[in-house]
């Protein structure tokens, strides 16, 4: 019993690290996400969002190129391509919306906060779709961190402009993704199947939805399709790009290695930390100083997170614990 409790520990040690350092990546992630589409009279680079996020995931691709090998392409096979398509597509037009909210002036401590409205659209999403029963827990918390959003967006203060919205579509469009993944894990599809698919349909819904923001460029907001779709920028802002793409696999990389040793419900309080760390990295690196309102709500969002996993841990390990 004591060598199954103490390989229990370690295990959930080892995902807790790779979860914060995930989280590190993230924030870094977010400050480049915010620098290299700034326009260059304002310290940035001028990228178009859209052209950065192709950029930033097709080096993430190239770089995740050994996990897509490791895992086999063997496991692409599935009876669900459409479900596998849809959830790859929204997953990167998330993307895209979530880095126009840098490009449109969205501060990094508020686009991230607001991504916390995420949870409440999955449980919506899953009671709607998938005949999901949400507990009085989970209901509780997404409420809370959704309470959390709104104090950090500033709304009765600073007020509530439509770019604030922004990373809210996205965290729906996140949702999308979460849900079905859940459809296709209660059709029976491997895990394996469902990360190479992500993997490999990557770059290619991004070179689409980028090839199509273009197209429609006069009829979009500014920002999203601003001159060469394809154009790099040069000297220090290719290095900050390349430096995005290798974040971002890396990123990806730590998440895999989390979720392989330790449960995701035990994790998300972890991923959390995401928050407070792209707000200090944004006030110390670009000069973005959160408002009052950022620090109440972020405790929101991340007591919320802390809730749920007490609560579902607990009934998780209470489980456990039963005699057959």
């Amino acid at each position: 019993m004591n060598q199954i409790s103490s390989t229990y520990r370690s295990h959930a040690t080892s995902g807790a690290l790779f979860m914060l350092v995930a989280s590190l990546a993230f924030a870094g992630s977010n400050t480049l996400q915010a620098v290299l589409p700034t326009p260059a009279e304002y310290g940035g680079f001028g990228m178009s969002s859209t052209g950065m996020a192709f950029w930033q995931y097709l080096i993430a691709s190239v770089l995740a190129l050994p996990l897509i090998l490791r895992i086999g392409l063997g496991n692409l096979r599935t009876r669900h391509p459409l479900a596998h398509e849809l959830r790859a597509f929204a997953s990167a037009l998330g993307v895209h919306v979530f880095v126009y909210g840098y490009a449109s002036g969205v501060p990094i401590w508020q686009m991230v906060t607001l991504l916390a409205t995420g949870p409440l659209f999955i449980i919506i999403g899953s009671t709607l779709f998938l005949g999901e029963r949400a507990s009085p827990a989970r209901i509780a918390a997404a409420m809370t961190g959704f309470a959390g959003a709104i104090i950090v967006s500033g709304i009765g203060a600073e007020g509530l402009g439509w770019q604030a919205l922004v990373p809210i579509v996205a965290a729906a469009l996140w949702a999308v993704t979460d849900v079905l993944t859940k459809y296709l894990v209660m059709r029976g599809e491997r895990p394996e199947t469902l990360t190479i698919s992500l993997l490999v349909l990557m770059t290619p819904n991004h070179l689409a939805i980028l090839l199509l923001v273009n197209a429609l460029g006069g009829i979009l907001p500014a920002g999203m399709a601003t001159g060469f779709p394809f154009a790099l920028p040069s000297g220090d802002g290719l290095w900050l790009l390349l430096l995005l793409g290798a974040l971002t696999a890396a990123a990806q990389y730590l998440l895999a290695f989390a979720y392989k040793v330790a449960d995701a419900v035990y994790l998300q309080p972890f991923g959390d930390i995401k928050v407070p760390l792209s707000g200090l990295i944004g006030w110390v690196a670009l000069g973005q100083v959160p408002s009052a309102w950022f620090w109440p709500g972020a405790l929101l969002i991340v007591g919320a997170s802390a809730f749920i996993y007490w609560v579902e841990h607990g009934q998780h390990r209470r489980g456990r614990m039963m005699p057959a």
